[in-house]
């Protein structure tokens, strides 16, 4: 066991693990005053059902032992042979622990569920979104984790089983889609499921252009600067080896969001006459976003143009929510799943050795577009199910009376900020 690449592996999972506060705090500050408690425990929510579905079954869903259908959970007969304790035990010759690999991944679900609580910020029930996040969790994350992070292999080194996006297509196209840490499983889907909630729960009370504004562009600028930090983890660990590839990884992660953030700000001051603390954090994270698939595949250079096109692409994405009538509160729409497909899609002309420019083929194009708009219908499908029969039975939104007041109260019984003690 290399005892290195072990380190590496488990500090990349806290690292990622981070990255879900993180996110608490730059959705927090985006959302009024008096709902930011709500939405930052949407985040702490997904923490807790997550982390115990992911080693309940979770894992077991996503990366079957046997061949598709086959799933092995925790608690069968004899725990020696299924489930997480048949990994207890490091097989000889392996790089790292099995449940290392277990811990990394369990920080990838529970990050992409966190995900699409920001566009449903200031009037969802907090009991609701739980039951959304297990079920869709269930549904839609975990299998869509094996479509994409699965790399399940036979014996003789042919295809046996999960990872059709990244290794099925391969006998169809000669080529597998591209994802190295979760464009399509994370941020497609991610944004795929914000949509249809968006949908499904329906616009703010006086949603228009300029009526939310951040109560708090620090923590927004405080989480991401964290989503940044984990996610030189999030990046590079998906190597799960501590070698040149993730270095390319992390050196493209510095660079690509580096370059979102200077393109964001460009068109900010451009299109509104002012750059802003808050479009430099989400020029910052489309670019983080973008970069995700293709971190390990492009060059330097091009992991900055990726950068410049996602900033300047995402930075005008965001509007689409007021000429199209729908209400994502915290434009997880317009930089998550618009930098995804963006990341994606880029790689089809530009990934290393098979891009449309190196190879003169549009084969790694073609199967870059099946593996998003799979991902995408797949998770807006069945998201918008689950959001309407929960929104139909317990409710899903709150009362408006309630979302105009503040929901951090009428959820938590908490308030955010306490300036004076009423008692007193």
């Amino acid at each position: 066991m290399d005892q290195g690449n072990t380190a590496f592996i488990l500090i990349s999972a806290a690292l990622v693990l981070l990255m879900t506060p993180g996110l608490a705090f730059f959705y927090g500050g985006l959302v009024k005053a008096k709902s930011v408690i709500s939405m930052m425990m949407l985040s702490f929510g997904a923490m807790g059902i997550i982390g115990v579905l992911w080693v309940l079954y979770g894992y077991a869903i996503a990366f079957p032992t046997t061949d598709v259908g086959t799933i092995n959970f925790p608690w069968t007969i004899d725990p020696s042979e299924f489930g997480l304790s048949s990994l207890l035990v490091t097989p000889e010759g392996a790089a790292y622990p099995p449940l290392a690999f277990v811990a990394f991944q369990a920080t990838f679900a529970i990050i992409t569920v966190a995900l699409v609580s920001g566009a449903i910020a200031d009037r969802a029930k907090f009991g609701a979104w739980m039951i959304f996040a297990a079920v869709w969790a269930t549904v839609v994350y975990f299998p869509v984790a094996s479509w994409v992070f699965n790399f399940g292999l036979a014996e003789d080194g042919s295809f046996s089983y999960g990872g059709w996006i990244t290794y099925g297509m391969q006998t169809w196209f000669g080529v597998g889609a591209i994802d190295f840490a979760g464009g399509t499983a994370v941020h497609i889907n991610a944004g795929a499921a914000a949509l249809a909630l968006a949908l499904v729960l329906g616009k703010r009370v006086g949603f228009q252009k300029g009526v939310n504004v951040p109560h708090n562009p620090p923590f927004v600028l405080l989480g991401a600067g964290l989503l940044w930090f984990g996610w030189f983890g999030f990046n590079a660990g998906s190597e799960l080896a501590a070698d040149n590839t993730a270095a390319i990884a992390f050196v493209n992660t510095l660079a690509a969001p580096a370059a979102a953030l200077l393109a964001w700000l460009i068109v900010e001051k451009i299109k509104d006459g002012k750059p802003t603390s808050v479009g430099a954090a989400s020029g910052a994270v489309a670019g983080l976003v973008a970069i995700t698939p293709a971190c390990a595949s492009l060059t330097p250079i091009w992991a900055i143009v990726l950068g410049l096109v996602a900033g300047a692409v995402c930075a005008l994405a965001i509007e689409l929510k007021y000429k199209l009538g729908f209400d994502d509160s915290l434009d997880v729409v317009g930089i998550h799943l618009v930098g995804g497909l963006i990341g994606t899609l880029y790689l089809g002309f530009f990934a290393n050795g098979t891009g449309l420019i190196y190879s003169g083929s549009g084969a790694q194009l073609l199967v870059q577009a099946i593996a998003a708009f799979a991902v995408l219908i797949y998770s807006f499908v069945l998201a918008w199910i689950i959001g309407f029969a929960i929104q139909k039975t317990i409710g899903f939104r709150v009362k408006n009376e309630d979302e105009i007041a503040g929901i951090d109260t009428i959820m938590h019984g908490e308030e955010g900020y306490v300036l004076a003690d009423a008692r007193a």
